[in-house]
């Protein structure tokens, strides 16, 4: 039998409302949209935690934040665990990364002192790497110098504004286009390095895991797609009064709105996000969508040319996210706090032919970001791991609804610092306590803060999550049964890899490959 292979996408930041298959109006994606139809697409799919490399250590190690622990940027990882790359590996795989997973090794290890902790970029181990693509990106900045462009300082400098670029009349600056062409984007320039690799081994099975960094800030897009959606097409961000309306509705929004800068999304921004006017957050919107078609167009690279070479029917295409983007809404910016927009993301999975799937199809149970690690290996017909919390949408696949199915989704969200302590300092909170936990279902979300006072909304009659109902008297009992929900799903996923095995007269005992 021929071999499965493997490509595993993710677009970084990309939220689940921003796919043309599954109903934005405005949005081009194509290439994702015949995925769409060639695979079954997952309405309601949840990541387990923000930012990016707490994210991606979840899908990788199929274990909850909450297990695993590695729960920021920066956060080391257990050593002990095992991944998907390791998994793979198992079956004679050679996982190859292209891009990043930032992942930080255990100091246990390695030593407090090592140099691999000046970054929180480390890749995971059991990953060759094919192309990584860290912030300073040095190899991709030393093809552009290469053909010429004026790199004007490291890391992230190459993303300011063409300064040779004319403003248009009636134009917000940051309409400006990048310095490079779409030919020559990060983007363009890390599917070119994975096609080179397939063209130059057409016949080996594979297990690749393309990273894209887009949409993921800064917002600004080559000149060939800066124009491509108008601000005025743009929905208006969610809101709910003003800035300081929403500042005394919680505690933590008003952290969040006072320590989000506008630089972490623009090169020129300044001052703080929550003070971008409509006219930028318009303009932000469309510029966020044209980074998502252009992932879209080099994702239809890739694909082509495995169509080219006989690979796509027997290919395996999970594509998804690590998280969303704020987007303005709620005047937040970035992957944050507790609103769907940050956690809520698409999933899409493409699967071989031999495995006789019907295509087309939408699922709409929930599922979240733990699963994709038991999903890849039970679709390669490979053990899945004692520590693994999610469960395998193989049975989606065939048609099937597993009996138990989960009602709700769960996400963890730690905002402390080791560094500045800010949050600890302007909450008069321990650094333990710079935390919440989610229970979202059909009807209910249910944020459960540490040392805070906890949110509920009504998800079915206020999709916007405008109305916190945590205090009045009418819903006292929707939030009781929330937190015991709560409850017994964290007693139900406490860390558990050893508790189904036993010490016997006739050695150790019970189940040894599952919870």
């Amino acid at each position: 039998m021929t071999k499965t292979n493997v490509l595993f996408v993710t677009l970084d930041q990309w939220r689940a409302d921003h796919l043309a298959a599954t109903g934005n109006p405005t949005i081009q994606t194509p290439t994702m949209d015949a995925l769409c139809a060639d695979g079954v697409t997952f309405r309601n799919h949840f990541t387990c935690i923000a930012p990016c490399g707490p994210s991606r250590t979840t899908f990788l190690t199929g274990m909850y934040p909450s297990n695993h622990r590695s729960i920021r940027n920066g956060t080391p990882l257990n050593h002990s665990l095992t991944n998907l790359a390791f998994e793979a590996r198992t079956a004679g795989y050679d996982p190859t990364l292209w891009g990043y997973t930032d992942t930080t090794p255990d100091p246990r290890v390695l030593g407090e002192d090592h140099e691999a902790f000046l970054t929180y970029e480390g890749v995971m181990p059991g990953f060759s790497v094919g192309q990584q693509l860290p912030a300073n990106s040095i190899p991709w900045l030393e093809y552009l110098a290469g053909k010429g462009y004026d790199i004007p300082g490291p890391g992230y400098a190459i993303y300011f504004p063409d300064p040779d670029y004319k403003l248009p009349p009636g134009r917000h600056p940051l309409f400006a286009p990048s310095r490079f062409k779409a030919e020559d984007s990060e983007t363009h320039w890390l599917a070119d390095q994975l096609i080179k690799d397939l063209k130059s081994k057409p016949s080996d099975p594979f297990f690749h895991h393309l990273t894209f960094l887009r949409p993921h800030p800064p917002f600004i897009s080559p000149p060939e797609y800066h124009d491509l959606y108008k601000p005025s097409d743009m929905p208006l961000p969610v809101r709910d009064g003003s800035p300081d309306d929403m500042r005394a509705k919680h505690p933590s929004l008003a952290l969040m709105y006072q320590a989000i800068p506008q630089d972490a999304f623009f090169m020129e921004g300044e001052g703080r996000a929550v003070d971008l006017d409509e006219e930028a957050t318009q303009q932000i919107r469309a510029t966020y969508q044209s980074l998502i078609t252009e992932a879209d167009h080099n994702l239809g690279r890739v694909i082509a040319t495995l169509k080219e070479q006989g690979q796509y029917d027997e290919t395996l295409i999970v594509v998804t996210s690590d998280h969303g983007e704020q987007l303005g809404d709620h005047y937040l910016w970035g992957k944050i706090g507790f609103y769907d927009e940050s956690f809520h993301i698409p999933l899409i999975i493409k699967p071989p032919k031999s495995w006789n799937v019907a295509t087309g199809r939408e699922i709409s149970e929930f599922t979240e970001s733990v699963d994709l690690m038991p999903t890849i290996l039970d679709g390669l017909n490979l053990p899945i791991p004692r520590q693994c919390d999610g469960h395998s949408l193989m049975p989606f696949l065939n048609g099937e609804t597993p009996a138990g199915w989960r009602r709700a989704v769960h996400w963890l969200y730690d905002f402390r610092d080791p560094v500045a302590q800010m949050p600890e300092t302007a909450l008069n909170i321990k650094s333990s306590e710079c935390n919440l936990l989610v229970h979202r279902d059909a009807e209910f979300k249910y944020v459960h803060f540490a040392a805070l006072p906890p949110l509920l909304f009504d998800v079915k009659n206020d999709p916007d999550e405008t109305r916190n109902l945590a205090e009045d008297p009418d819903y006292q009992g929707v939030v009781l049964d929330c937190v015991q929900e709560l409850l017994s799903w964290r007693m139900r996923y406490e860390y558990g890899e050893l508790v189904n095995l036993s010490a016997s007269d006739n050695g150790l005992v019970g189940n040894r490959m599952s919870r």
